[in-house]
């Protein structure tokens, strides 16, 4: 494997002091050259390769991070330990259209990477990827090799429509985030009766070892503590309905509202969207299903869809 640089690339170390290497400064000077006469990252990464331009000592192996780094790095201009490589003209006019591509290039919003953080497949768990920036070509598929693809294209409006949609009926209709959860359960174990029952038969012996039953006793107790389950879901139904309590409905997702009732946004491969809230409950969005030739496209007519459903956590 290749060593990572200590010193950038265009400088060398030499009694002490670091300086110009001669040939990865011409090729400093190259790749902002190639850029400002519009070559991409990966075109100028791949020029380095094919003249055999090594970015270590042990390996001339380029991709377009290389490239970009030595676009940004400011030593080039000359500082106190780094002799001037690039004018500081020729620096500005490479960083101002490196800025200028960033700019416009497909940029995922905020907003966008918090449902997408929350985005898993149905069917293997895994969390969806999407593809394509803020584009219009974006996609949302399951990368996941054991899974498979989506059978229909999926838009980030199909995704926020439902979400809406849930959130809204949600407000409208409070009870439908009730988790019927109880803080503790017990559930005894055939275990913690059989147990039960020799302790009974010990104490009602002739002859009681109450040194013994203590201590079966106390296994007794440390077996039904492994038998109670604890649930905050009934709290985090109190904070989702303390939230949504006098909250108008909604004519755009409030991304603060979002990330702190739903925890999960799950996808199958039928075109229905589950949003999951953070005290367990999921309530379904099933969107209805058109075309023809395995072309398919999820639509909720005047943003209320074809049915909800909802289920409650175990």
């Amino acid at each position: 494997m290749a060593k990572n640089r200590v010193i950038p690339f265009g400088y060398c170390m030499k009694n002490g002091e670091i300086t110009v290497d001669f040939s990865e400064s011409k090729a400093v000077i190259r790749i902002f050259e190639e850029y400002l006469n519009g070559g991409s990252l990966l075109q100028i990464a791949k020029l380095m390769e094919s003249e055999k331009i090594q970015y270590t000592a042990d390996s001339d192996h380029w991709n377009k991070n290389m490239v970009k780094r030595i676009i940004e790095n400011e030593k080039y201009l000359g500082t106190d330990k780094y002799p001037q490589i690039i004018s500081e003209k020729f620096f500005i006019q490479a960083n101002e259209k490196r800025a200028s591509k960033a700019t416009s290039m497909c940029v995922i919003s905020e907003d966008l990477q918090e449902i997408r953080n929350r985005t898993y497949c149905l069917e293997c768990g895994h969390r969806l990827s999407r593809i394509g920036g803020n584009c219009r070509s974006a996609k949302w598929d399951c990368r996941n090799p054991d899974c498979y693809r989506l059978e229909y294209q999926l838009t980030d409006q199909m995704i926020i429509g439902a979400v809406l949609t849930v959130l809204n009926t949600v407000i409208a209709n409070p009870s439908f985030i009730e988790s019927n959860s109880e803080i503790s359960v017990y559930s005894p174990t055939a275990d913690v009766i059989r147990k039960q029952n020799e302790i009974s038969q010990m104490m009602d012996s002739a002859q009681v070892d109450f040194d013994r039953i203590k201590s079966e006793i106390f296994k007794l107790a440390e077996m039904k503590y492994g038998c109670c389950t604890y649930s905050n879901n009934p709290q985090k139904t109190a904070q989702i309905r303390s939230l949504i309590e006098n909250q108008e409905q909604l004519n755009t997702l409030d991304i603060g509202l979002f990330k702190t009732c739903i925890s999960r946004i799950w996808i199958s491969h039928f075109c229905t969207i589950e949003v999951e809230f953070i005290n367990g409950v999921h309530i379904k969005s099933i969107t209805e299903r058109t075309g023809e030739n395995h072309e398919y496209s999820a639509k909720c007519d005047n943003n209320s869809c074809e049915s909800t459903d909802r289920y409650k956590p175990k």
